[in-house]
């Protein structure tokens, strides 16, 4: 039955070609949207991914502010300042986290050189060699920083591919000297090139041990501590953080604007809702594009349902029942929905090799590409690109076929 129900079909299209391929493109064009729609949705939340990892995995940041309520005999308003000491603290009270480091640095401060080029823009900074592994940083080339550095007081240097770009220009950087305040340092590694934007990045650093930063600048106060951990619950660890601090600088625990905290899973987390939010939307909207394409297919049966009034009669008078009429209009919508669906996702595909990406981090400065959104076409895609397809499919082609099944069949055979 089912192989006449598909030859009926077949043939009815093939009596109405011209008709049939319009239809058939209205439903591709459907699709397509549907598609790319997808495929941006999903590209756009792998760049996202992508930028949000470059600052680190399960990575947490505190930093210095000014508290906001009265604690004992300090009043609101008291600038709170972080020390070395304070790191201690959190390795030793906080079982939870796995490395810790302070950050001292200097933006558009240091004055740093190589041969005849000065620059007072690019990121100083002086940390532990733990540093490296929270951040996700990657050496490219050399080597990072090492204990023996932070404990010998180094003068070496690593630094992002952005300064190495500024400074030696192409060459090899490896072993040259460069001067930070006039002091010389060693270049002993450069980072691998991090999906970042703006001037002042992580490409854009020098990164120095947080020891040797004490021959240039007075380190008694910190910039602020970075840390990981261990386990999943990044809020409570945030909570023991900033209860640490206040027991050693006085102000009150639920003051968050003593110290700030950084808590970026929970950044990412959020963003992440909204990521999603917009793969819903852009669904909705690609529906709605292939919703219509249904409408026209519809539109299409129901003339074909009356054009072919009397042929329905025949086939009842000669004992074709409702089921066998409805069924054979249904299968001819869904015929012409999944070669429509076939060419739509043809030309998706077409369209994203023919775009690649669309702009995002190069939009702002950013030299790499792969933190733009590609056009990822992947199965959950074309999962629910099928389904989308399907539920109009049948929507549509159930209209005309309970309307050609119901038709009396004598007053079939009249028509004229």
């Amino acid at each position: 039955m089912t192989r006449d129900l598909l030859n009926e079909a077949y043939g009815a299209m093939r009596h109405n070609q011209r008709r049939t391929t319009l239809t058939m493109l209205g439903m591709a064009w459907g699709i397509a949207t549907v598609v790319i729609l997808l495929a941006f949705g999903s590209g756009f939340e792998r760049a996202i991914g992508l930028i949000f990892s470059s600052w680190g995995v399960d990575v947490i940041g505190a930093f210095p502010g000014r508290t906001s309520l009265q604690s004992g005999g300090s009043k609101a308003g008291s600038e709170v300042r972080l020390k070395l000491a304070d790191v201690d603290y959190i390795r030793s009270e906080v079982p939870m986290v796995k490395g810790v480091t302070p950050i001292f640095d200097r933006q558009n401060g240091a004055t740093i050189q190589h041969d005849t080029r000065t620059y007072t823009n690019l990121f100083l900074t002086g940390v532990f060699p733990v540093y490296e592994r929270i951040r996700g940083f990657e050496v490219a080339t050399g080597r990072g920083l090492s204990e023996e550095d932070q404990f010998q007081r180094s003068r070496v240097a690593v630094i992002g591919d952005e300064t190495k770009r500024r400074l030696f220009s192409g060459e090899a950087a490896l072993g040259q000297s460069i001067r930070i305040n006039g002091v010389s340092f060693e270049v002993v590694g450069v980072y691998r090139h991090k999906v970042q934007g703006g001037d002042n990045n992580d490409n854009s650093m020098v990164v120095i041990p947080f020891s040797t930063m004490g021959d240039l600048y007075d380190t008694r106060y910190i910039t602020g501590i970075f840390m990981d951990y261990e386990g999943q619950d990044h809020q409570q660890l945030a909570r023991v953080v900033r209860s640490v601090l206040a027991a050693h600088h006085n102000f009150r625990a639920d003051d968050h604007r003593a110290v700030f905290i950084a808590d970026f899973k929970q950044d990412f987390d959020e963003f992440r809702i909204v990521t999603v939010a917009l793969k819903v939307l852009l669904a909705f909207i690609g529906a709605l594009t292939l919703g219509i394409g249904g409408i026209g297919l519809m539109n299409i049966m129901l003339v074909s349902v009356q054009q072919r009034t009397r042929e329905i009669g025949v086939e009842k008078a000669l004992g074709a029942n409702k089921a066998h009429i409805l069924f054979q209009f249904l299968a001819e919508a869904m015929a012409i929905t999944f070669a429509g669906g076939l060419a739509g996702i043809a030309i998706a595909y077409l369209i994203s090799w023919g775009v690649g990406a669309l702009p995002l981090m190069s939009a702002f400065g950013e030299s790499s590409s792969a933190g733009d959104v590609h056009l990822h076409i992947n199965v959950s895609s074309l999962m629910v690109s099928t389904a989308i397809l399907c539920l109009v499919g049948i929507i549509s082609g159930m209209v005309p076929a309970v309307r050609a099944a119901q038709l009396d069949p004598i007053e079939s055979l009249r028509y004229e």
